[in-house]
């Protein structure tokens, strides 16, 4: 039977998986991913090592497999990171991740030169952090002399599918946040480039996400283990692939994702642009996919770890489960202890890159599992923020699935169910990403459906929210929205 690859190329980690019709995982594995923050809001990566872990992780799902025939290749990864090549095709720097909050001032510039209503309604997403062209502008301004050399500008998995394929081209939904595309056209626009700051010249073609865009070269065969001439196809940004993987298809239906940023997104039929979420095309043609992406989430839950559990010997060497069992133990609200977790600035629905990790209310009564439980809350708290959003544009928000791998904790869903005070539903298994990108190249091949994904999605446990507890988390929600806005621009 042939198999199909997906590889998601994330913030934390590169997680390969091969999967086989109608409904088999074949095999998985990942490789673990360094994120720079050199500078306060700053977050980068070296794609030299998402191509090394690429190459690591086929010979290791093949022999999982027991081998077998690859059938084509998807790639999905975080959006819009900024990869950068210059006129010999060589790196000029590591990429800008699409979580990075250095450019403020420039998303501040263009807002004073360019009419934002205008320009939501033709590019379908507002002036914010996310747009390419903000930190290509930080980069002129700060790194004139890498500006300069700039050849080739396109995203994370635009980047895998280049050293595979040697095809350049950028997916549809990295075009979209990017801020380039006339969102009812479906067209690279020349002007939207030169509005934002993006080199039209240097943008390559827009691709389909389910568009077969090349084939592995000899030479990326012989690096990956892959066999030559395997389709490659567009590929996919990492929260729809996982939408698609988890299978929201419906209004209403809600996926909360809790990756390296937590990410929540509807289907939808409408295209209605707001300027306080991202628009961006579901892969299932004919809906589009309103979402909401953090800047962090699970990076700084390993933050945390690294910064603050130094020495500590957990059993099985799991801290994340011995600070989850402390956090148990802990009341609701963290006895008055609250954290904002705006750690790299923040992006969806506030849009502030200035905006900072607060700890609130610390005292020597605290321990690690208030200071744990404190940040489970936080990102609870944003959530409900984006669902209360949600529901003003229209959107129903009534059913909640949970996937990736914070939603392995018992104690951060209990959490959201009860911030939220919904019950949410975890997938049994779900492997995310990988999966979503996976079955769309499937799809792309012609040797499945959309419908592909009802063999793959099974549904594990409901975490029913514990209504007791909904005035206190009213109070504490109540504390972090007052928070952020009495601070608001302390730091800018």
């Amino acid at each position: 039977m042939a198999m199909f690859l997906g590889l998601d190329i994330g913030t934390t980690s590169t997680i390969g998986m091969l999967v086989e019709l109608p409904g088999r995982v074949k095999a998985l594995a990942s490789r673990p991913v360094t994120l720079h923050s050199d500078h306060p809001g700053w977050a980068e990566e070296d794609p030299e090592q998402w191509w090394a872990n690429v190459c690591a992780l086929v010979p290791d799902l093949l022999a999982q497999a027991g081998g077998g025939r690859i059938a084509a290749v998807g790639v999905t990864g975080m959006l819009p990171a900024v990869v950068l090549l210059d006129e010999d095709d060589r790196l000029i720097r590591r990429s800008i991740q699409q979580s990075d909050g250095r450019c403020g001032a420039e998303v501040a510039e263009m807002r004073k030169q360019i009419d934002e209503a205008a320009f939501l309604h033709r590019a379908g997403n507002g002036v914010n952090q996310q747009l390419v062209g903000a930190k290509l502008r930080w980069l002129a301004r700060h790194e004139p002399e890498n500006h300069a050399r700039i050849a080739t500008v396109f995203g994370s998995y635009d980047y895998v599918n280049w050293r595979l394929t040697g095809a350049k081209r950028i997916e549809q939904n990295w075009a979209l946040e990017a801020g380039v595309v006339d969102v009812a056209s479906g067209t690279v626009d020349p002007e939207l480039a030169a509005m934002t700051g993006v080199p039209f010249a240097a943008l390559p073609p827009r691709s389909r996400s389910t568009e077969v865009i090349g084939h592995v070269t000899a030479e990326a065969a012989l690096q990956t283990g892959l066999a030559e001439g395997t389709p490659v196809i567009g590929g996919a940004a990492d929260m729809i692939a996982s939408a698609y993987g988890a299978g929201i298809r419906s209004a209403g239906d809600v996926l909360l994702k809790f990756g390296g940023a937590v990410d929540i997104l509807t289907a939808t039929e409408r295209v209605a642009p707001d300027a306080r979420l991202y628009l961006d095309d579901h892969l299932v043609p004919g809906l589009m996919m309103p979402n909401g992406c953090m800047s962090t989430g699970g990076s700084v839950l390993n933050w945390f770890v690294a910064t603050f559990c130094k020495g500590i010997e957990a059993p099985g060497g799991n801290l994340h489960g011995w600070l989850d069992a402390r956090a148990a133990k802990r009341p609701a609200g963290a006895d008055d202890l609250l954290v904002l977790p705006y750690f790299l600035g923040e992006k969806t629905p506030i849009h502030d890159p200035a905006a900072r990790g607060v700890i609130e209310g610390l005292t020597l009564s605290h321990d690690l599992g208030h200071l744990w439980r404190a940040v489970l809350e936080s990102y609870a708290f944003a959530l409900r923020h984006h669902v209360e959003v949600l529901r003003d544009m229209g959107h129903p928000a009534t059913r909640f699935v949970v996937s990736d791998g914070g939603a392995a904790s018992d104690v951060w869903m209990q959490i959201v169910a009860d911030v939220l005070q919904a019950p949410v539903q975890r997938l049994q298994g779900h492997p995310g990403s990988a999966l979503g990108v996976a079955l769309t190249a499937a799809v792309a091949v012609g040797q499945a459906d959309w419908d592909a994904v009802t063999g793959f999605v099974k549904t594990g446990a409901v975490i029913a929210p514990d209504p007791s507890l909904a005035a206190r988390y009213d109070r504490a929600y109540a504390r972090f929205h007052d928070l952020y806005a009495r601070l608001k621009g302390f730091h800018g």
